[in-house]
């Protein structure tokens, strides 16, 4: 599955899609691939500011355990509870039901740093 176009990629492989004021975050289909059958996800609490850069959960899969940061400095707005009885859902579709957090007050400024999906797709090739 290639990463699609409309998102924005941070090279620890979180994804976000804008959606005017609002965007959504995830984890890539690289990511979900590498980790295996995912068996827990940790979110933060709606109203948490994340920090760009910062760790923000853990998700944990059969084979290990990985951070999760935040591609820019936000605020989470929503948390997909279906992960919390269905974590597989990140592996099935990573960028659609598999999202993870839905968040508002962006710093678009720190969009610059992140990869579109041409240059995510090159930076893949170099990681292996």
């Amino acid at each position: 599955m290639s990463s699609p176009t409309d998102r924005k990629y941070a090279k620890s492989h979180e994804w976000i899609k804008i959606d005017g004021d609002s965007a959504v975050i995830g984890i890539s289909d690289h990511a979900q691939d590498a980790l295996g059958d995912i068996t827990f996800v940790e979110t933060p609490a709606k109203g948490t500011k994340l920090e760009k850069g910062k760790e923000f959960g853990v998700i944990e899969s059969v084979k290990a355990a990985s951070d999760l940061y935040s591609p820019v400095s936000c605020e989470v707005v929503e948390v997909n509870d279906a992960l919390g009885d269905q974590p597989e859902m990140i592996n099935n579709n990573p960028y659609d039901e598999g999202w993870i957090l839905k968040v508002k007050n962006i710093d678009g400024s720190g969009l610059d740093d992140l990869m579109d999906s041409a240059s995510y797709e090159k930076f893949l090739k170099t990681e292996e």
